[in-house]
């Protein structure tokens, strides 16, 4: 089953990455691998239904089931202890990760307060990119009346671009409003 944003890609997107970087193959023209959505709490420590609850909200936002990560290591600042439970992350491919982008992209990027586009420095130097959200609220799967406290959570769309122009490029044309 193709999405609109895939169908667009393919039709669109594919057509003008070509062009613009004189790649003759079209198995080398840049494309989105996956979207990972993750999440952490301080709560988690002491609290695990906060745990389950930032669990719950990322599977509604995501449409798929989160799972529960665990710390890799101990830091007794934070009272933290090697293999705890500390957050939560759900990994997005295909059909429904082209599904999420396109609601963030058309749905929850426009409910931001304050937008003004997406900064165009975060990307990490391997063509991948990552966006921090601060209210999960944005997301229209959320009922503002249900949750218990506003939190947070990290967005990485991961593409197969060999260099941070070529995934800059790739996420413009598929519509994502970064700053100028």
């Amino acid at each position: 089953m193709s999405t609109p944003l895939h169908t667009h890609y393919k039709e669109v997107v594919q057509g003008k990455l070509k062009e613009q970087f004189a790649i003759s193959n079209t198995h080398a023209v840049p494309r989105i691998d996956s979207v990972v959505l993750s999440g952490t709490t301080k709560e988690a420590i002491t609290n695990l239904k906060a745990l389950d609850a930032l669990a719950g909200d990322l599977s509604k936002i995501a449409t798929q089931k989160a799972v529960i990560t665990h710390a890799r290591k101990s830091i007794s600042t934070f009272k933290l202890r090697e293999g705890m439970p500390i957050g939560a992350r759900v990994t997005l491919r295909g059909a429904q990760m082209y599904h999420f982008l396109s609601r963030f992209i058309n749905v929850a990027l426009p409910r931001v307060r304050d937008f003004r586009g997406l900064k165009s420095k975060s990307f990490d130097g391997r063509g991948n990119y990552s966006v921090g959200i601060k209210e999960q609220i944005i997301f229209s799967e959320i009922d503002y009346d249900k949750i218990d406290r506003i939190r947070g959570l990290s967005i990485t769309v991961k593409t197969t671009a060999k260099n941070d122009e070529q995934a800059y490029y790739l996420l413009k044309h598929m519509g994502m409003p970064f700053r100028n």
